[in-house]
């Protein structure tokens, strides 16, 4: 795994992470259910496909349950500060460019840094939505360029 590459006072124009929301729903109420997915590989996740989970799952979620009747999480934050080298193609590219000499690049996106077995996305919900919040995090789940699944955190003995 690569060493994280955070540290935010040395580096100019650090890229803002696109995620707008980490807890959604009902944040008062106790769920006694709760269902998460995790990853199943050590990976990287971008900003913008934790977003895409993030808007996937929270949108099924407020139609089958209604605003009040669960609680969704994200459970990570994009710390780690993606650099590019870009290169120039087309005539003449090969005079501006110098190839890769100093190719230290351009910051130009964040992504969580995530270890095999680690909760992406928590769902609190009642037992009768629980089929729904696995068909969300199904959902979310198709959004990461890594196979996950989904586990049942708490209240496993409510819905037998």
């Amino acid at each position: 795994m690569v060493r994280a590459y955070t540290r935010r006072d040395y580096i100019r124009k650090i890229p803002n992470s696109r995620i707008v929301q980490y807890d959604m729903g009902n944040l008062r109420e106790e769920f006694p259910v709760a269902v998460s997915l995790v990853v199943k590989k050590p990976t990287h996740l971008r900003h913008n496909s934790l977003e895409a989970a993030r808007i996937a799952s929270n949108r099924l979620m407020q139609r089958k349950a209604g605003r009040l009747g669960y609680h969704l999480k994200l459970r990570t934050y994009p710390h780690h500060i993606v650099r590019e080298n870009p290169m120039a193609t087309g005539a003449g590219a090969d005079r501006v460019q110098s190839g890769m000499r100093n190719a230290f690049g351009k910051p130009i996106s964040v992504e969580a840094i995530l270890k095999a077995g680690q909760r992406v996305i928590t769902i609190e919900i009642q037992p009768k939505n629980f089929e729904d919040a696995k068909l969300a995090l199904k959902r979310a789940s198709m959004k990461f360029p890594v196979p996950c699944r989904i586990v049942v955190d708490r209240g496993q003995e409510l819905l037998k």
